[in-house]
């Protein structure tokens, strides 16, 4: 006998609706709610794309989260559930009598899926639940509401069939539909498109920008007019802004202004909390700006593969705006040659707050470390540090891993191997590895108990791996 548990009342339903289509779409209005959502499932599943349709027009709930269901995009069984949006919309019902007031085509893990996945077994309560739920009075101005329709955009170099759908439908609905992008990432994408776009959109439903173009300073500031309407833009990534190379065609004084543009307007972004900038080119006086104009407290900072000068550091430790970190990340930024003060001053600034530091290939050497240990030993908060890719000696390292005796948060530790496992010529003199890691792990072993801590060797130009120590010995390949 199979120990498989027979079907229920519900999942017979179910599938019986699915087998007769026409059934199925002709009994929906006197549908019983609970059978809504599994149906609405299967029929999914199965691209049942006519009681799909049927469906969105005849939808109980206020909120249908079609996205999490939408695994692999699939064009025909988008058109439906907009066509039954449309069937919504111009089919003669009462606006008090439609329910739907949000559908949302983001994948992302939504509850509602699994609250209806466990009323299989139960008894009617829970339909009476989504009934009281449903049907409790609204505001008038509920009923003027335009159907929202969020989604997250990702646009790599062209716009694909479901995204040229999405936004010509949108667009051509605009009397009755609200189109929301909440995370918008842009890669390599001409700005006459990226325009086109967000003419579409609420540029003020966009709460997370990802700008991966590789646009000149020029063509950013055409990006201007759209960035002034993101008022509540919560986290903005910048990467590969460069200068221009036609110099005949725009002067110094013509990027400056380009520049000063566009960073006048982060003075109006008052929900930005994690700004992360990368191969981005601002000078020293725009960076300056930059950190002004923030009026809000920062939680992320991420500036990576950038040129860092000494009155940059300065601005960073003197900024307000940034007093408040989580989350500080300079990694492939070069500070060999600054003058480590300012530094140490702004992470002493965020000794309280400061949960996550990266460090690697910032050319670090030990004079510079010495002087921010003070302030390092300060940051109680701290669950993640990463020094990894940077010239320091054997005692200072100890002297590092003294430092964090009293950071009792950390659950994550990468620390270079120390200058005295290397030659002249930069090549790992592994009996010097394997003998000095494990002595620096019984160094912290004696200030506290650590958790996930390695030690690691530059990426060997031969078979591009590290050798690798945390807790046993991993040489690279060369070496095995």
């Amino acid at each position: 006998m199979s120990g498989q548990a027979p079907p229920t009342l519900l999942q017979l339903a179910v599938q019986r609706l699915l087998r007769e289509e026409a059934l199925a779409i002709s009994a929906l209005q006197d549908l019983p709610m609970v059978l809504f959502p599994p149906l609405f499932k299967e029929a999914f599943n199965h691209r049942q794309t006519n009681i799909l349709r049927a469906m969105v027009a005849t939808w109980p709930f206020p909120f249908l989260p079609v996205g999490t269901l939408m695994k692999t995009p699939h064009l025909e069984t988008l058109q439906a559930v907009l066509d039954g949006v449309d069937m919504l919309w111009t089919q003669k019902v009462f606006p008090r009598r439609r329910k739907l007031q949000v559908l949302d085509l983001r994948n992302v893990h939504h509850e509602f899926w699994d609250v209806w996945a466990g009323t299989e077994g139960e008894d009617c309560s829970a339909e009476a639940g989504c009934e009281k739920q449903t049907t409790e009075r609204r505001p008038r101005y509920a009923l003027r509401q335009r159907l929202k329709v969020v989604t997250d955009l990702c646009l790599r170099f062209h716009l694909n069939e479901h995204q040229t759908y999405l936004l010509q439908w949108a667009q051509q609905r605009r009397s009755f539909i609200r189109l929301c992008c909440v995370k918008m990432r842009i890669w390599a994408l001409p700005i006459y498109t990226v325009r086109k776009v967000l003419m579409v959109f609420q540029p003020d439903s966009i709460q997370e920008l990802e700008l991966n173009t590789g646009w000149s300073l020029s063509t950013l500031v055409h990006f201007v007019s759209y960035l002034d309407q993101m008022r509540n833009l919560q986290k903005l990534l910048l990467t590969r802004i460069h200068k221009n190379t036609f110099k005949v065609l725009n002067t110094p004084s013509d990027i400056q202004k380009c520049i000063t543009k566009f960073v006048s307007q982060f003075s109006k972004l008052n929900c930005l909390q994690h700004l992360s900038m990368n191969g981005v080119y601002f000078s020293s006086e725009h960076m300056k700006q930059l950190f002004r104009y923030l009026k809000t407290p920062l939680e992320t900072l991420s500036i990576t593969m950038c040129k860092l000068s000494q009155l940059d550091l300065n601005s960073l430790s003197q900024s307000q705006s940034l007093h408040q970190l989580k989350h500080l990340n300079l990694r492939l930024v070069k500070l060999i040659d600054l003058y480590p003060v300012p530094f140490h001053d702004l992470l002493k600034s965020v000794a309280d707050t400061l949960q996550t530091l990266e460090l690697e290939s910032c050319w670090l050497v030990d004079s510079q470390l010495i002087t921010l240990l003070p302030a390092l030993s300060q940051c109680s908060q701290l669950t993640r540090v990463n020094f990894c890719d940077n010239d320091i000696s054997m005692a200072v390292l100890k002297d590092l891993l003294y430092h964090t005796g009293n950071l009792s948060q950390l659950t994550q530790e990468l620390y270079p191997a120390p200058l005295e496992c290397y030659d002249d010529r930069g090549d790992v003199r592994v009996g010097r590895f394997v003998q000095l890691c494990p002595e620096l792990m019984d160094a912290l072993a004696t200030v506290r108990q650590p958790k996930r801590v390695s030690f690691a060797t530059y990426v060997c130009h031969e078979c591009c791996q590290r050798c690798v120590y945390d807790w046993e010995t991993k040489l690279c390949r060369c070496w095995q």
